[in-house]
């Protein structure tokens, strides 16, 4: 299994596109940087934040990082088609980062955290970069705020072995409940969280299908072979949890998700 709970598959990269554009206005669409600065987007991926992040902030120099070939490749070409020149894709590790101490106005982490065995310290890392002053925004989401209706105990199992293949993995797939202590721990300042809730019913059905469909339950479907391989879950049960979950995902049914988004500051 790769360290990465949901892999670099084309559908991965599907999904993700789908969540980006889902979420956007959500998560991050009122996010405004200075003219002339320079964000360190920590963990780019395949470019789907990057995009929105670059069109929305045209004065803004973005430096996006991430340590696999074939998402940069992806970002580049979605970097290249929206006819941004802004945003220079590179290569980097959070723990080993190609830049200088205090040489970044502001930084940029989603949906990064959750995947990494140190946390805190890939925020310390980060922290070296950022200059006096600046500011990290940090977004996560935490499966454990996830329900749904009508819900089944079968279809919590599905998403609880998604939950512990990422713990497998040294991950952790509930850490926006977890965002504010572990910033202080890194050394950051002033840090304030925010909830930011995901809800769908049948009144809105774009979000039935961006979110409930293609990235909540697409995202679960896509442990399916891991958690039978570990013997979580039996076949069985594994696919009446993700037909009960579809049925939530009717226009009958509804869905709950939050995410959560910190600001915090290096002051020292």
């Amino acid at each position: 299994m790769t360290t990465y709970v949901h892999g670099y598959s084309t559908q991965e990269a599907a999904r993700l596109k789908d969540q980006a554009t889902t979420l956007a206005a959500l998560l991050y669409g009122d996010l405004r940087y200075p003219k002339g600065a320079t964000v360190l987007e920590a963990g780019c991926g395949t470019g789907c934040q990057t995009v929105f992040l670059a069109a929305a902030n045209p004065e803004t120099n973005f430096v996006s990082m991430d340590i696999s070939p074939s998402s940069l490749a992806t970002a580049q070409e979605a970097v290249r088609a929206r006819g941004l020149t802004n945003v220079r894709l590179q290569p980097g590790n959070i723990f080993d980062l190609p830049l200088a101490d205090q040489s970044i106005d502001h930084i940029f982490v989603c949906f990064v955290l959750e995947h990494l065995k140190d946390p805190v310290g890939a925020l310390r890392c980060l922290l070296r970069a950022l200059k006096m002053g600046g500011t990290i925004t940090v977004i996560e989401g935490d499966h454990g705020s996830f329900y749904c209706h009508p819900e089944t105990v079968d279809a919590r199992r599905t998403v609880d072995c998604l939950v512990q293949i990422q713990a497998i993995l040294g991950g952790d797939a509930m850490i926006g409940r977890r965002l504010y202590p572990l910033l202080t721990e890194a050394g950051f300042a002033q840090t304030e969280v925010e909830p930011r809730m995901v809800y769908v019913d049948g009144s809105r059905p774009k979000l039935i299908e961006g979110f409930s469909r293609n990235t909540f339950i697409a995202m679960v479907r896509g442990v399916r072979d891991q958690a039978l391989a570990l013997s979580l879950i039996d076949e069985q049960t594994w696919d009446k949890g993700i037909a009960d979950m579809e049925k939530a995902a009717e226009p009958t049914g509804t869905f709950c998700y939050t995410f959560f988004r910190a600001v915090a500051q290096r002051n020292g």
